[in-house]
């Protein structure tokens, strides 16, 4: 038997679930975007009115409370296939912050720590932001003493354990509208995602490539679920993508159209009910609670649609079993092992270890762990 077969996970003796973080609490609320917004000279002023999305919810994000969820599935999916490796939690923008993690990490005699990130795709804020916290935790552990390994699994977004996920859920959203009668020619597909910089798109996927890997990847995916629910329902519906969550000035371009303007193209072009597909998002957080189930839905229901809100992929038994599957199959290349690394759809998988110059920061060159650069 192999030492691989005794540690399945073998070099990594920790796992770390990152995420985005968001408050707990009224008080957490200015705080927190404070953190978000760091270096980009954004008054209270504003920050106050973008916290009125968080005050009508109580002053509480729901992404805390699924994170906390998802550790728990991921704890039992570990512990089903009999990998009694630990999982420890951080947060980009607020506790436990990266660095915490990384220090409970060390205390606990964790040494080298392979990270999931609750973000799918390429682009410099979901994917090398994260590698920056992740190099500026580590520095910040080592000058307190505690010295820690990180790699990170690839990015998934056409991994099948979070694509067919997806595709599954709208499948099953328009399965029960045909089931109830609506007629299938009005109906239409919108896939939602956060909107982000076009210049951050432009520049999103390794150097050496054509750019425009984070538009590009919810495009591939957008249009393969619906083929896939076409084929499977025998249906002949359009889909199309869309953006959420617009920040920053009226003159910097961003990813277009927002989600409320495309819906009042599909009302005028004839459509009675949308679907919408939020695949940018892990899990309901506040660009879906807000955004979608808010002022999307209010957007609606003023133009006589009627809105059907697919789940998130949250803690669905396919998507988390696929992310222990990404977690073995970077342990498996830790350890110099060539493992299948499946995709669909689209182009092949994206590397584990970053490419030079993939997604920069536009803004400072910063340090980044998990990349060749």
């Amino acid at each position: 038997m192999s030492d691989a077969d005794n540690h399945p996970l073998e070099p990594y003796d920790g796992i770390l679930l990152l995420s985005f973080g968001g408050p707990e609490k009224p008080e957490d609320v200015l705080p927190f975007l404070r953190t978000v917004t760091a270096g980009k000279g954004i008054p209270d002023e504003r920050l106050e009115e973008v916290g009125q999305h968080y005050y009508g919810f109580g002053g509480r994000s729901p992404i805390n409370d699924q994170n906390r969820a998802l550790l728990a599935a991921l704890r039992a999916e570990l512990d089903r296939r009999g990998i009694a490796t630990p999982l420890v939690w951080g947060n980009r923008n607020f506790t436990p912050f990266t660095v915490e993690a990384l220090t409970d990490a060390a205390e606990r005699g964790m040494s080298r720590l392979v990270t999931v990130v609750t973000s799918a795709y390429s682009s410099y804020s979901s994917c090398r932001q994260y590698r920056e916290d992740l190099a500026r935790a580590q520095q910040e552990a080592a000058e307190a003493g505690h010295e820690i390994a990180v790699d990170k699994v690839r990015p998934y977004a056409n991994h099948p354990g979070f694509s067919r996920a997806n595709s599954r859920l709208v499948t099953e959203a328009v399965r029960g509208l045909l089931r109830d009668g609506v007629d299938p020619t009005g109906i239409r597909l919108l896939f939602v995602t956060h909107s982000i910089p076009t210049a951050m798109d432009d520049t999103s996927g390794p150097g050496d490539e054509d750019g425009n890997a984070y538009g590009r990847q919810h495009l591939t995916l957008g249009a393969a679920i619906t083929d896939e629910v076409n084929a499977t329902l025998d249906t002949d519906l359009e889909g199309g993508l869309a953006f959420c969550s617009r920040s920053g000035p009226p003159s910097q371009p961003w990813l277009e159209p927002d989600v409320n303007d495309r819906l009042a193209e599909l009302a005028a072009e004839g459509a009675s009910t949308v679907v919408v597909a939020p695949i940018g998002f892990v899990s309901d957080h506040m660009e879906v609670v807000y955004d979608l189930d808010t002022e999307a839905a209010a957007t609606a229901q003023r133009l006589g649609l009627r809105l059907v809100r697919v789940p998130t992929v949250g803690t669905d038994p396919e998507f988390v079993s696929g992310l222990v599957d990404l977690i073995e199959e970077r342990a498996a290349e830790a350890r110099g092992e060539d493992p299948a690394r499946p995709a669909w759809p689209g182009r092949a998988a994206m590397p584990s270890v970053c490419a030079p110059g993939c997604c920069p920061n536009l803004r400072q060159a910063r340090p980044a762990l998990c990349g060749r650069d």
